[in-house]
């Protein structure tokens, strides 16, 4: 049988299908609707060090091709986290890696995040560097799309803790390639991309926007060609696992990512509608690779031929 194990830096995977951030919750939400310990690795939704209430109502809508959101990274700050029974406690139980994103309004809130969750290390398997969602008002995309900034904050959060590393970059940049070459020389050991993409839906009838914060994140099918050539220009910039992301449905959208070079591939929008998606897709690449003759998962990444 195919070996759908990945090695990401430190972190071995069973398979390279992990949940992408913000759209699984904590986990706890779908016991019961997937086997977590079928997946490589579960994301859970951004962590801050304080409590954060969101974006108001309406944070999401329904688009052709995808989704838009606007959730504002609503989350019980770090303390619930670390102590209540639903979030760290629980994730602690779970048969598979557990990847925690983390989020502040400043540099100094991103190293609190990084020395508490140090402190609090079991059952975690690497710390996912938010800087790159565009629904906040301070943060997240800033530090994103500014080279320095984006070195200054993974620099910070590198001296804070001896976890792993994976920063969440932006797409909203010219060159994606120089952001991932940027963080990686600040200490990052992988990258994960894309978030998702500023977007505007309207109800034609009040003629106001479709969600309260005015404009959101775009998300789903129709952002995937953009998500796999900036996982091949990354790809091209750096020589450190790369987790992408970004309208993956099937087990064919994996390989075509995997290809890209991506080394594992996150999956989130489509879990909303359909949580099997998940073993579903695990069982169909497994299926992909006995049908092409492949002996390891691996042996697709970076394979894309150009000439």
């Amino acid at each position: 049988m195919p070996d759908l194990s990945v090695q990401l830096g430190a972190v071995a995977l069973r398979n390279p299908i992990v949940t992408a951030s913000g759209t699984f919750g904590y986990a706890r939400e779908y016991e019961g609707l997937v086997a977590m310990d079928k997946l490589g690795a579960v994301t859970v939704k951004g962590v801050s060090p304080f409590p954060s209430h969101g974006n108001p109502t309406p944070r999401t809508a329904e688009v052709f091709g995808g989704m838009l959101n606007a959730i504002g990274l609503q989350n019980p700050g770090v303390d619930a986290f670390i102590e209540k029974p639903d979030y760290l406690p629980y994730l602690r139980t779970l048969d598979t890696n557990v990847f925690v994103n983390i989020w502040g309004k400043t540099v100094g809130d991103y190293v609190e995040m990084a020395r508490r969750l140090d402190a609090e290390r079991e059952g975690i398997a690497a710390l996912e560097v938010n800087i790159s969602c565009p629904n906040i008002k301070e943060g997240g995309i800033a530090f994103g799309t500014d080279l320095h900034m984006a070195a200054t904050v993974v620099g910070a959060v590198r001296r804070a803790t001896t976890l792993p590393l994976i920063t969440k970059l932006s797409p909203n940049v010219t060159k994606i390639g120089d952001f991932a070459r940027c963080v990686v020389d600040a200490g990052s050991d992988m990258v994960s991309l894309i978030n998702t993409l500023p977007a505007l839906a309207i109800d034609i009838e009040s003629r106001r926007p479709r969600i309260a914060n005015v404009t959101g994140g775009l998300s789903g099918p129709a952002i995937k060609p953009i998500a796999v050539r900036m996982v091949y220009e990354v790809r091209c910039a750096v020589d450190v696992p790369i987790i992408g992301m970004g309208g993956v449905r099937s087990a064919e959208d994996v390989v075509e990512f995997l290809i890209a070079g991506a080394d594992a591939v996150g999956v989130g929008t489509a879990i909303f509608s359909d949580p099997a998606c998940l073993s579903r897709i695990v069982s169909n690449l497994d299926t992909y690779l006995s049908n092409h003759g492949i002996q390891h998962v691996t042996d697709l990444t970076a394979t894309l031929q150009t000439d």
